[in-house]
């Protein structure tokens, strides 16, 4: 019998002799036997929260699916990880290393400090084509930084034993202000501007397909080109705040998310225009409401359906 010493002497010399075999592979396949409509466009919820800590909500984020692909839409801390479980739940296109197209709504840090997950753990974890990141103008700039600073990982995964893809680490910027942006067979994607405080550039997203239609507010108080961009739309993913918490906010703070987020009654109005078929919120700056609370101010002005987002829902 071999003593424990040499079979760890004989498993470094194998592996020094071996070819790199690349990144420790995802998990096995989901277990779950639910069939995952592929065919119509869903859009998953990676992350609901604010820059408020809730240990339940991760960070700023959606994922657009559709034809096998995901598309996603912010990079709120966690994403990557969000994006694992919702594949472990049978959405095969968020499989890490097939994340490769993002959109940015704006760069405040609670949509972008996952940014780093999203260019290097799909890597490490096999993608072998660049990142493709479309969003407004400074996305190019905060992208240099990122990459930047990460220059010393990067080198030691492709010149070291891991031997990392040398594309997969990547990005391939487009930046934006309007008009459609994105089209991948009959997906087509437009970026509309939106209101977002002192931000000179932050966006909304609707992604068209021939059966469907979703629409992604990003950050934003009520915006005349949303209402208009938005029109008719199956689904609108809109942020909100509880208008009950807002009255009870001080001056100071009240100002703030008056210019820079929306209002319940706001939304309401904003739904009575544009009469998606289904209203989800998300986002939801609470001040100790609940998700009940929510819905009732809006249903209190608009009679449509609406429902309060979580985490790895999907609609």
């Amino acid at each position: 019998m071999l003593s424990l010493g040499l079979v760890s002497l004989l498993g470094w010399v194998s592996l020094l002799g071996a070819e790199p075999t690349g990144p420790t592979p995802e998990f096995e396949e989901p277990s779950t036997r639910e069939t995952m409509d592929e065919s119509t466009m869903r859009v998953v919820l990676l992350g609901t929260g604010t820059p408020n800590a809730e240990p339940e909500r991760s960070g700023p984020a959606s994922a657009i699916l559709w034809g096998g692909r995901a598309y996603i839409v912010d990079f709120g801390p966690g994403v990557v990880r969000r994006a694992s479980a919702a594949f472990a739940r049978g959405h095969k296109a968020l499989r890490a290393s097939n994340l490769n197209v993002g959109f940015l709504t704006h760069l405040h840090s609670d949509h972008t400090t996952g940014y780093a997950d999203l260019i290097f753990t799909p890597w490490v974890l096999g993608r072998k084509v660049p990142l493709r990141v479309i969003g407004p103008p400074g996305t190019a700039a905060m992208t240099g930084h990122l990459e930047a600073a990460y220059a010393e990982d990067i080198r030691i995964r492709t010149e070291g034993l891991e031997r990392a893809h040398p594309g997969g680490h990547r990005v391939e910027v487009t930046e934006v202000t309007a008009g459609q942006v994105f089209e991948d067979g009959n997906l087509k994607v437009t970026a509309f501007p939106v209101d977002h405080g002192s931000w000179r550039h932050a966006l909304g997203y609707r992604f068209d397909t021939p059966e469907r239609s979703i629409v992604i507010s990003g950050d934003t108080g009520p915006s005349r080109s949303l209402v208009e961009s938005a029109r008719g739309c199956d689904v609108l993913v809109h942020e909100v705040y509880c208008q009950a918490g807002f009255d009870r906010q001080p001056a100071k703070w009240g100002r703030y998310h008056k210019s820079f987020h929306t209002s319940t009654t706001e939304l309401a109005a904003i739904a009575a225009e544009v009469q998606p078929k289904l209203l989800v919120l998300y986002h939801q700056l609470r001040w100790g409401c609940t998700d009940e609370q929510l819905v009732a101010e809006i249903q209190a002005h608009w009679s449509g359906k609406v429902l309060s987002g979580n985490d790895l829902d999907v609609f």
